[in-house]
């Protein structure tokens, strides 16, 4: 409701999987059942547990997962900077560099990324 994020994870200019932000699979979205977020006036990039949505990165790794595909050594493509917990997931799974189109106000996010050995890329339209 927020914001529309999309990811994909990408091996030698190969997409392997896909993920936009959203509710679980089966599950109402939280524009039919109203966001916990709004209710609480939390702001934008704090206490990500209290949504009932997935993070697109997040849903491309679990793509991943269910579908038996390795993503160590991957690069991840998004529309946003990924958050705190999406970013320990990355580094988890292996994920190599982040290229981003906008940023996202969560400063542990970036911290963490300083101190992994991911390289992080703001994508500029019009630069190669």
């Amino acid at each position: 409701m927020r914001r529309a994020v999309g990811a994909l994870l990408v091996i030698d200019k190969r997409i392997l999987t896909t993920g936009y932000n959203g509710s679980p699979s089966g599950l109402k979205h939280c524009d039919e059942v109203g966001c916990w977020r709004e209710k609480l006036k939390v702001p934008s990039g704090e206490r990500a547990e209290l949504c009932r949505g997935l993070h697109a990165e997040q849903n491309a790794i679990i793509q991943a997962a269910f579908h038996g595909v390795p993503i160590k050594g991957a690069t991840l493509y998004s529309t946003n900077l990924p958050c705190s917990i999406c970013v320990k997931m990355l580094i988890n799974a292996g994920i190599e560099k982040i290229i981003y189109l906008e940023g996202y106000p969560d400063k542990l996010a970036r911290q963490l990324l300083d101190e992994s050995s991911i390289e992080v890329i703001k994508f500029e339209e019009g630069k190669k």
